[in-house]
């Protein structure tokens, strides 16, 4: 029987990357770059099985130039926003993800950030490295106050509703605005404009869909109290960076945290990074080692089912199996 052809987009985490090479030869992209678009068309020719990042933009003309014969597609990540899911189905392609495994991970950071913000740690530490700190100061670098506070939570799935459960150790009052969601963790749901009116921190946690593009917009932030922070570890698309600097630039609000940028990297002359009160890290939301060993996991396990013509343990678009 012939090896399938299959092309996995980068170094994944061993587990996974093992898991794998007991059923098949991976062709592995060893870089720790992704591949340019010309070279990812060219190694995706006569693939039977792909094992992608969210780092590559995986749509029709990358299905084609596979060809006919692409049998799964399988990405590292949750959200499937880089994979054109319709043309995918178009072409009988079930897709993966690896929903669940980064749930905790993903509202610890969150967690981390909304606290980090609120008492200006990385300010602060920066402070002391430039020589700054020559005394105590009643007035050093004041920050806001979370127990007690009142957080709201934009988007109520499994990561939205892990940051509520952390957040009742706090004291806070919680409330989301999700009009599919259940109620869970003593969280109130809520309109929009409720949310943002009432929150003194809120926090992002919805897919990025044409919907959510930039549904932190100029309007969204002015609904803010000017001493709110905003928190986002979804994906940076979901959030107008220039109405943001605005935002902060002025001080319509607080802070803001961000774990996820548009583009990815953050280009270094990003206005974003002179603002003092915007802190930025590089998509570290999912960066335990037991999480990213679990998604690479995931990840292989969907590729192996595609490959030998069973249904995806987690698939995104199950529809192309009642055809």
């Amino acid at each position: 029987m012939t090896q399938p052809c299959i092309f996995i987009t980068r170094l994944i985490p061993d587990r996974g990357l093992a898991l794998v090479k007991q059923h098949f030869h991976p062709d592995v992209w060893s870089d720790e770059m992704p591949p340019s678009r010309a070279e990812l068309l060219q190694r995706v020719r006569g693939v039977d099985g792909l094992l992608c990042l969210l780092t590559e933009k995986i749509d029709a003309e990358l299905m084609d130039a596979a060809g006919p014969q692409l049998k799964v597609i399988s990405s590292m990540s949750v959200g499937v926003d880089h994979i054109d899911v319709s043309a995918a189905t178009a072409r009988g392609i079930p897709v993966g993800n690896t929903p669940g495994v980064l749930t905790d991970a993903t509202a610890d950071m969150a967690f981390a950030l909304l606290l980090a913000a609120a008492r200006r740690v990385v300010e602060g530490e920066k402070y002391v490295r430039e020589g700054k700190w020559k005394t105590w100061h009643p007035q050093l670098l004041l920050g806001a106050d979370f127990v007690g506070s009142t957080l709201g939570i934009v988007g109520f799935g499994r990561i939205g509703q892990a940051v509520a459960k952390r957040a009742k150790g706090f004291d806070v009052r919680v409330l989301f605005h999700d009009p599919s969601a259940e109620l869970l963790h003593g969280a109130q749901p809520v309109d929009l404009d409720t949310l943002l009116q009432e929150s003194d921190f809120v926090s992002i946690h919805v897919p990025l869909t044409p919907e959510t593009k930039h549904l932190v917009n100029a309007s969204f932030l002015a609904k803010m109290k000017p001493s709110a922070i905003l928190v986002n570890t979804s994906r940076g698309g979901v959030v107008d960076q220039t109405a943001l600097y605005t935002a902060l630039k002025s001080h319509k609000i607080f802070a803001a945290a961000l774990d996820v940028t548009d583009p990815e990297p953050l280009p270094m002359d990003s206005p974003l990074l002179e603002l003092e009160n915007c802190l930025i890290v590089p998509h570290l939301g999912s960066a335990s080692k037991h999480t990213r060993e679990m998604m690479a996991y995931l990840a292989a396990e969907n590729l192996i089912a595609g490959l030998k013509g069973e249904k995806l343990p987690n698939c995104v678009n199950p529809e192309i199996y009642s055809r």
